[in-house]
């Protein structure tokens, strides 16, 4: 007797099991996926790690034979940059549950943090996602950290966002902007609840590379989703360099994981007193800082900074 489809709740490993037995040869590729998924499951890993392992094998399979490491290679290879390393990691799992051989290539992708306006440009490309987008710019949270936030969670009269601990991060409570609130309010009465992580991970990936398209910006493609969490990090350490309360608005258990996300914004400001550190504005404002010697090193949130050693 034909089981049937499985329950929408249903893990993915679960409605792999479900499926209705067939004739068929189950293709190679398919065959190590699922070995690979049933692996993870019988190791306790989390049905996120499962989910997202599972699609990542996917889309390589699209282009590579996963029984091929150099084919396998080549296709990470050709992704964005910015995507390389998950991919590794997937098919490194891979590996390990059908005893595949490979010489692990290893990319070092440079982090950097994006400029509020080339995300913004990200984010107003879709009306529907938008306040999705703009909601993880302002709060740093994880797309599965935002999945167990329901309506319920947010007061949408005072734009206030309670958001409940996730895989190992403590509950914490945010201010959203009135513009943000407004598109909230909007969202929910169109829609129940925010869709799955790794569907507004997709969505993020679709809105970016046809913004990068459209404007013709191919730099924009390097945008992640989780670089909203980096620079919501960074925004907040610069304004307050206080580590505790980064630690605290990012959910971490251990001080010594929030140090892993300022290194970066320590790197750009630079803390050393053997610079002197400046801020623009404006053209005329940066054309007098060159002129006196100072180099420029980026630009947040529209204000470009410079150096210069004492």
């Amino acid at each position: 007797m034909n089981p049937g489809p499985p329950a929408p709740q249903a893990g993915i490993l679960v409605q792999a099991r479900r499926r209705p037995q067939s004739t068929r040869q189950i293709p190679k590729n398919e065959e190590l996926i699922i070995n690979t998924l049933i692996f993870l499951k019988a190791n306790a890993r989390k049905e996120s790690t499962i989910k997202e392992t599972s699609y990542r094998l996917k889309r390589l399979s699209e282009h590579a034979d996963l029984n091929n490491p150099e084919q396998v290679k080549t296709a990470i290879a050709n992704l964005t940059s910015g995507d390389r390393e998950n991919y590794v990691k997937a098919y490194a799992r891979l590996c390990t549950a059908n005893q595949i051989q490979w010489t692990q290539p290893y990319y070092h992708t440079e982090r950097k943090i994006p400029t509020k306006e080339n995300i913004t440009k990200i984010i107003t490309a879709s009306k529907k996602y938008a306040p999705i987008f703009k909601t993880l710019l302002e709060t740093g949270l994880m797309p599965y950290e935002l999945l167990q936030v329901t309506k319920t969670d947010i007061d949408l009269e005072r734009g206030i966002l309670n958001a409940r601990g996730y895989k190992g991060h403590a509950s914490r409570t945010f201010k959203l902007t009135q513009e943000n609130t407004a598109m909230l309010k909007a969202y929910f009465c169109k829609y129940d609840k925010f869709p799955d992580a790794i569907w507004i991970r997709k969505m993020w990936i679709k809105h970016r590379n046809k913004t990068a398209t459209k404007l013709q910006d191919p730099t924009l493609k390097n945008i992640r989703l989780y670089d909203l969490r980096h620079y919501y990090t960074t925004m907040l350490y610069a304004k307050t360099r206080d580590i505790l309360l980064v630690k605290q608005q990012l959910g971490h258990k251990k001080l010594e994981t929030t140090m892993i996300y300022v290194q970066l914004v320590n790197t750009l400001f630079n803390e050393s007193e053997d610079y002197i550190c400046k801020t623009a504005t404006t053209i005329e404002q940066a054309t007098q800082l060159i002129e006196h010697g100072f180099e420029y090193v980026t630009e947040l949130d529209g204000t470009k900074l410079f150096r210069k050693r004492k």
